[in-house]
């Protein structure tokens, strides 16, 4: 095992562990503050790894090269919730929140690299992997959050998609739910079906504006 080797993974490892445990614990936080205390009293409203590594999709697969990866699911009790809201909507609140913390980091990221391009360019250049793990932080969490939002069960944009989905469609919804983890399958093994490419290309220009803009240049 050469240096090189453990490095390329460890950008890889280091801000994927981080993101999926933010990722997790906005799961959790979320749905303690409508009311279900039950990731809470499991000790998992914490942003400690710890609580949330998948030893399969949160270590392995990383350090096999994979760039994604996923935690251990933060159990959430609907019948727990206070009745601010609706059950539905409480669900899709709880959903939505990993997403956009993910989305939260991403932005991070980039506003970090910028006020170090700006205020500490020294440091920044003496530093190359400081970038290279705050792009690859950056990659990671957008690629978390598009593939997260996908309305297909059990990802968290079925939540979402569940809220919206019309009276009418409802039955046909619930069909295509029972299959949603085979339909999953086929879009992550389907070979050369770039599905997420186009919102990451868009959030990636926008990442690069927002550079632009902190850097003065």
């Amino acid at each position: 095992m050469d240096a090189t080797w453990l490095l390329e993974r460890l950008v890889i490892l280091i801000p994927l562990i981080l993101s999926l445990s933010v990722h997790e614990w906005a799961h959790a936080y979320s749905a303690f503050r409508l009311g279900d205390d039950t990731a809470a009293r499991l000790g998992r409203m914490t942003l400690s790894p710890l609580s949330h590594i998948d030893l399969f999709g949160t270590v392995l697969l990383p350090l096999m090269g994979v760039p994604f990866g996923w935690a251990k699911p933060v159990p959430v009790n609907p019948t727990r919730f206070n009745r601010r809201f609706r059950m539905r909507t409480a669900m899709m609140i709880t959903a939505s929140a990993g997403p956009v913390s993910n989305l939260v980091l991403a932005f991070f990221c980039i506003l970090l690299m910028g006020l170090l391009m700006r205020f500490l360019p020294s440091l920044y250049v003496a530093n190359p992997a400081v970038g290279t793990l705050l792009q690859m932080g950056f990659r990671l969490n957008v690629s978390l959050a598009v593939f997260n939002m996908l309305p297909i069960p059990p990802l968290d944009g079925s939540r979402v998609a569940d809220w919206m989905m019309p009276l009418r469609l409802r039955p046909l919804w619930e069909r295509f739910s029972q299959y949603g983890m085979l339909a999953l399958m086929v879009l992550m093994f389907l070979p050369g079906l770039n599905f997420m490419q186009w919102p990451i290309e868009q959030a990636t220009r926008a990442a690069l504006s927002l550079l632009r803009i902190v850097v003065g240049a």
